[in-house]
């Protein structure tokens, strides 16, 4: 794989949108935020914020429940990774980072990887540059949201694609790290179980790389490694600045391993219905 630097051409980013805090939200755009920050966006979804913690466990039965009840799971991932694509400019624009600089989204194979996909093409509308990066060992993501959205991103024009199984080609990425805008971990979520495994374990080297080098760095629902339900983490482990979850707060999150590896934790509506909250 040859050597890519983190650059961007210069532009102006354009104004991205946030869905509503609704049961059910839509896949329009609902409300431009020139001027998003962080503040702004946590007092959005401050309600979200105050509600009752869940597991991971209650969190895939409130997702199949939500599914069973009509909402496509594609749209779930469609709400998610807006949510993200705006808690990453939110982030960005509480940093001196330089505007044109280029994103770098770390995503797994699974539908964690598949949320950093979609955020990925709404930062690119946004006017951001972005390197997608996949990493694993199969052909391409291995659910077939995440798939859709891996596909669609080939007609973006400012998404740089890449798709490495080779801890030595997702150490090439290390090269320019410093000069990111954000570093976004869409890697693993929910999902994770033991110790990380190649090629996953060298992707969190490049996020720590870039914490070094003061780059912001994102977790999708959760930093890679840390449970969602105990707080639990192996090593090596992502230290985020900021982390958006989905739907509730995690009881993970919440602990004192939790707090200190998500950094700050906001909860975005991805719209998942009240009824398949768990009883």
């Amino acid at each position: 794989m040859k050597q890519r630097p983190l650059m961007n051409p210069s532009s102006q980013p354009a104004v991205i949108r946030i869905g509503r805090d609704d049961p059910l939200p839509s896949d329009d755009p609902v409300m431009t935020c020139p001027d998003l920050d962080l503040e702004m966006l946590a007092e959005r979804w401050s309600v979200r914020a105050g509600l009752p913690a869940m597991t991971a466990e209650q969190m895939r039965g409130a997702d199949l429940r939500a599914r069973r009840l009509g909402v496509p799971a594609d749209r779930l991932m469609e709400q998610a990774g807006i949510a993200v694509a705006a808690g990453t400019r939110a982030l960005l624009a509480s940093t001196e980072r330089p505007a044109d600089a280029v994103i770098l989204i770390l995503c797994g194979l699974g539908n964690n990887g598949g949320d950093g996909l979609v955020a990925a093409r709404h930062l690119a509308a946004a006017g951001h540059r972005v390197v997608a990066v996949l990493v694993g060992h199969e052909p391409g993501p291995t659910t077939p949201d995440a798939l859709r959205n891996w596909e669609r991103l080939s007609d973006v024009s400012l998404v740089e694609r890449i798709h490495t199984a080779s801890p030595r080609e997702v150490q090439v990425l290390l090269n320019g790290v410093e000069k990111a805008g954000a570093v976004i971990d869409a890697l693993l979520g929910t999902g994770v179980k033991g110790v990380l495994r190649e090629p996953i374990r060298s992707a969190v080297a490049v996020i720590a790389r870039a914490r070094l080098e003061r780059v912001p760095i994102l977790a999708v629902d959760t930093p890679t490694a840390v449970d969602l339900t105990g707080g639990r983490a192996s090593d090596p482990v992502v230290r985020a600045d900021v982390t958006v979850t989905f739907h509730r707060p995690k009881t993970g999150l919440r602990t004192r391993v939790g707090r200190a590896l998500a950094g700050r934790v906001l909860v975005a509506p991805i719209g998942i219905p009240a009824e398949a909250d768990p009883t």
